[in-house]
This record gives C-alpha cells, structure tokens and sequence, in this order.
C-alpha cells in the first residue's frame, strides 16, 4: 500500500471516528499517529508524536487564544455588555423589524468582545428574544434573528478562527483582523436589510412599537454601554496602530476588561474565578484540536495527499476552486463545529491555495464566512441549539430553523459578494496583507 492510499484511508478513518462522536482533535490525532506509523515505522510516529505538540503548545503566538476569550468571558461575567440591546432598541425601534435589527447590531458589539457565536447566540436568547414574543413578534424571526446574529462572533474581530487560520497559514493576524471589519459589518447591513424588507412586505412579523423616548433618556441608555465599545476601541485600535501586536493585544484586552470591570464595581471574586475557569476549559477544548490537527497536517504532508489533489485540480481555474470549496465547507458545516471544519480542512486545502496564487487572507475572511453560516445550517447549526436549548420548549426546533432559513440565504447574498469583489475585503489591509 502506497503513502496516497494510506492517506486516503486516513481522512476516511478520520470522518467515521468523528462521527461516531469521538472528539476530532484525539480523531485526527490518533489516525496521524496510526498512518505515519503504517508510513513510517513506530519510532518516527512517536517521534512526532511527541514533538508537534511541544513545538506547537510552545509558540507564544497561541497566547492570543486563551487571552481573548478571558476578555471575552471578563466582559460577559462582568457585564460589561448590559445596556447593549435596550440602548440599540430605543434607536432602531421605528424601523420595520426594529427590536429583530437591534439584536443584531447588540450581538455584534457583543461579538467583538466574546468572539464566540455561541456565547452570542446564548447570551442574547436570553435578552432579545423575550423582548420580541412580548411585542407580539413571530417566533420564527425572534429566534432566527439571534441564531443568526450569533454568527457574527466568528467573523468581527477579536476573532478566535481567525488567529487560528492566521497560525496554521503564516498570515499575519492584524491584517486578517483588518480584512474581516468590512465583512463583519457587511453581513450585519445584509441581516437588517434582510429583516426590514421582510417586515415592510409583511408587517404582522413584527408589529410597530409605539414608544416614544427622551434625548435624556437615550443619552442615559448610551452611557451604559461605554465600557464595551471602549474595550474594543482599545483592542483593535492598539492593533491596527501598530501599538502592540495581536499576540499582545489579547492580554491588553483582558488587562482592560478587568480594569474597566473595577471602575464600574462589577468586578467580583466570583467572576474572576468563573472567568479563568471558563477560559481554561474552552483553551484546553481548542488547544487538543490544535493539537490534533497539526498532527493530522504532518500525516497528510507525509502521505502526499495535498499534492496529490493540486494536481487533480491543475486543470480548473481558481473561481472553479473557490466554488468547490465554498461547497464542501458549507456541506461540512452542516455537521461539524467551525474550529474542527478548519482545521480538518486546511492541512489539504493550504497548498491548493498557495498553487493557484489565491490571496491567503481573503481566503480565511471567506473560509469564516463559510464557517458562521454553517453555525446556522441544518442539521446540526449549533447556533440553534444553543437558542433552543435556552428557550426550553417555548418555540420548537423547526420553527427556529424556519427562521434561520432567511438568514441563510442572506448569508449566501455575502458570499457571492465577497467572491465576486475580492476588494470587499482587501481594501483595508491592501492586497499583500
């Protein structure tokens, strides 16, 4: 049996494993070490075995992780967020779908602090949602619209994917950072625009709120939001003015998570505490799929796999390419998480990139875009479980799908968009990153 075979049976092993629900990162940890055995020798597996995760958990480049998501759950535990979506309401609540709008643009102020979608998603069905069905909204659009605006977290930075992506490709992290703003806030216009021509063409989706609001009092709603949009300010503008890196941003931004937690009085024993445990848990649940795929990357390179499939695709322009994996990722979507799609996917899919010269930091804002529409997609968008899981049984599972349905299809709008425009994405950081 030669090295493409066993690499094929590799990636096989890989997908039957995970799907009978044994963790990716120990699936493709576990399959590398058989196959460069079966390649290999047991020396050279052991070998590597024991010298990528040292190598990789070693690189100070990974800190970024465990520190954005301190800040992210600093602010959460802290509530630094509160205000968020009462203040966007009180604003956006004459347009047609108001209270569905504010959630979105609430849950996008809120993701660039978490960078998770599902503690996005988990946070506002909690606060948008109840506030909708009250206002006689239709259930489908009040869970569609949060399980949607949860997607958002993946994409606006601070982003956990994209240090990912940035650390397995080489790119540098601030200019995906950069690419990803004009995306982010394109996929939250597409959502509200999405959701006001809905409600004005059909307008008993979400009755128009009657509330009427002081200037004093909006100004008193804006003043209980500071504490968020400073701390991001201050993340990526120290970032993208060069002040410090993007390694370094995440412990500025969990520096100053705390400190604005402790000017506001919020900042207790307890949630310091729940902080660093919540860290800690979801850095280890990421660091062991790292982990895992770095291992599966060095057994696919050994097995000659990805040149292998450059060369099947030598033949095909890169638009070709670039539709044939939008296709496998949101097919892909619908059963994995995001993290495991990625890093699943790019060991294979890295030197197809390189070989067709396609822009490797517009290929990951596009590759997160993919990944946040797969948090929403049939039959497993994890985004609607989180949703429904913290409605209980109040709006059943194919409503909140029915909603997300529109959502995906708007999703799909961005996407061509950014396909069909690269500079959507380029401008900002220019085309060499």
């Amino acid at each position: 049996m030669d090295r493409l075979d066993i690499g094929l049976i590799g990636i096989a092993a890989t997908l039957i494993a995970i799907g009978l629900r044994i963790p990716i990162g120990v699936a493709m940890g576990l399959t590398s070490f058989i196959g460069i055995w079966a390649m290999m020798g047991p020396m050279p597996a052991i070998g590597i075995s024991k010298a990528i995760p040292y190598e990789l958990i070693g690189d100070w480049n990974l800190s970024a992780v465990p520190m954005f998501l301190l800040m992210g759950y600093i602010a959460s535990g802290a509530r630094l967020t509160s205000g968020l979506f009462n203040a966007a309401r009180v604003f956006l609540n004459r347009l047609p779908g108001g209270l569905a709008t504010a959630s979105i643009a609430s849950s996008a102020l809120f993701a660039s602090a978490s960078g998770s979608s599902v503690a996005t998603a988990a946070a506002f069905s909690r606060i948008a949602v109840p506030e909708m069905l009250k206002a006689g909204y239709a259930p489908s659009l009040a869970s569609g619209s949060v399980a949607a605006a949860g997607t958002l977290g993946s994409l606006i930075p601070p982003s956990v994917l994209l240090i990912v992506y940035g650390l397995m490709m080489d790119v540098s992290i601030a200019a995906l950072f950069l690419a990803a703003l004009i995306p982010g806030i394109l996929s939250g216009l597409v959502f509200a625009g999405m959701i006001t021509i809905r409600c004005m063409l059909n307008p008993s989706l979400a009755p128009r709120l009657d509330t009427q609001t002081t200037w004093r009092e909006k100004l008193a709603l804006v003043r209980e939001t500071w504490p968020l949009p400073v701390l991001i300010a201050g993340v990526l503008g120290g970032i993208f003015s060069g002040i410090f890196t993007a390694t370094e941003a995440g412990a500025i931004g969990a520096f100053l998570a705390c400190a604005i937690a402790m000017i506001r009085g919020t900042l207790s024993v307890k949630t310091l505490t729940h902080a660093l445990i919540d860290t800690a848990q979801s850095t280890s649940t990421i660091f062991i799929i790292v982990v895992g795929a770095a291992l599966f990357s060095r057994f696919l390179a050994l097995s000659t796999l990805p040149v292998w499939v450059s060369q099947q695709l030598a033949g095909l322009d890169a638009t070709t390419v670039i539709i044939l994996i939008c296709i496998l990722y949101l097919v892909l979507g619908c059963f994995l998480e995001s993290i495991s799609i990625l890093l699943l996917t790019i060991p294979v899919l890295a030197s197809i990139i390189h070989g067709l010269d396609i822009n490797a930091i517009w290929f990951g804002v596009l590759a997160v875009k993919l990944l946040e529409t797969g948090l929403i997609t049939p039959p497993v968008g994890m985004n609607v479980y989180v949703i429904r899981s913290s409605l209980g049984d109040s709006i059943p599972l194919g409503t909140i799908f029915k909603g997300v349905s529109w959502f995906i299809l708007a999703d799909a709008f961005t996407i061509v968009l950014l396909v069909a425009f690269p500079i959507i994405t380029l401008w900002l950081p220019g085309p060499s990153g």
